[in-house]
């Protein structure tokens, strides 16, 4: 009998046992589980006191009347991403493929950081601190280098120089220049361009009148290389003026860069008559309310918005000509686009 009792005692302490053993692997498991939101967003409860005005006897008595409590049963309003509202505008598989994610992935955090510290290491310059407004006593004269022999200039850049030289502003001698120009040219500074022109710091390091880059104004209209395009312009920009266009917020340096919108190397040097520009031509007299011509990136920087944007062409005033030939292998990412908008571009 005693043995029964036994045997009967150590069945129920095992089963206790198993049964905490249970609950123990289930508490671990719930722990373990990363906490979801499926439950809809708990609106705060505004309880403040909202103040309302009741003339009695000639004299003003508020009272607090507190705000009406949400009702239970509306369901609340979740807001779409901003993803979402380009839904309507991105074709299939684009969304994934060019989504910001894929922004500088062939270089780290740090090695983007170096560059920036390298070659924008003068990021507190301002014109009170990197100019000499010593030189500008005796006028605003602006000097342009003179050309090395074997020195290739782009259409763009030479239409900047002609400007220039142009002007009233222009000096060919450099003790009398306010600011300095480069005759290098810096507009393009993608190493697969076939514009790209070598050894840039060399040639600026051993101008005379360099001192820095004091005083000096660098124009710049494509930096980088895809798919990253790091705004790496393989030299120190030091204490110049950086005329440049797509300027990043974090490099640019504010009542000391200027902002250029990108032009194409067509953007004639002169337009219109003597007069054509009246002052009170609102809105201007012209077909076109907007243009854009250049390359839809299909995947990297700015791909998802360029991707987004092409139901805003009509053909008639606004007009929207991109093309996907973009890098060694655009074809790899073509979407169902891509041929109609590079015959559109082509023409």
């Amino acid at each position: 009998m005693q043995a029964k009792k036994r045997y009967l005692l150590v069945s129920v302490g095992a089963g206790l046992l198993f049964l905490v053993y249970l609950w123990g692997l289930q508490i671990g498991e719930f722990q373990q589980q990363p906490y979801q939101y499926h439950q809809f967003p708990q609106y705060p409860q505004y309880h403040q006191p909202d103040y309302q005005y009741y003339h009695h006897q000639s004299q003003e008595v508020y009272q607090p009347q507190p705000l009406p409590q949400r009702s239970p049963s509306r369901t609340p309003r979740h807001w779409p991403e901003s993803t979402q509202l380009l839904e309507p505008y991105l074709e299939g598989g684009e969304q994934e493929e060019d989504s910001p994610q894929v922004q500088h992935q062939h270089t780290s955090p740090r090695e983007r950081r170096a560059i920036r510290d390298n070659i924008y290491r003068n990021k507190r310059c301002r014109m009170e601190t990197c100019f000499d407004f010593a030189r500008c006593q005796s006028g605003f004269r602006v000097y342009i280098y003179p050309p090395q022999r074997g020195d290739e200039i782009s259409e763009t850049y030479k239409k900047i120089l002609s400007s220039i030289e142009e002007s009233r502003f222009h000096t060919t001698d450099p003790s009398r220049a306010c600011l300095f120009i480069l005759a290098v040219d810096t507009l393009d500074r993608d190493q697969l361009s076939a514009q790209f022109v070598q050894n840039v710091r060399l040639r600026i390091q051993s101008l005379p009148t360099w001192n820095d880059g004091r005083n000096h104004l660098i124009f710049n209209l494509y930096s980088g290389t895809w798919p990253d395009y790091t705004e790496d312009l393989g030299f120190e920009v030091g204490q110049a003026m950086l005329a440049k266009a797509s300027a990043d917020v974090v490099n640019f340096r504010p009542n000391f860069d200027i902002s250029i919108p990108l032009f194409s190397k067509e953007h004639p040097l002169k337009g219109g008559g003597i007069g054509y520009l009246t002052l009170n031509d609102a809105p201007p007299s012209r077909k076109y309310l907007l243009v854009f011509k250049g390359k839809r990136y299909l995947t990297g920087i700015g791909s998802e918005t360029r991707n987004a944007l092409y139901h805003i062409h009509n053909g008639d005033d606004i007009i929207l000509l991109t093309t996907c030939k973009h890098g060694k292998d655009w074809e790899k990412h073509k979407d169902s686009r891509c041929d109609r908008d590079n015959e559109e571009y082509s023409k």
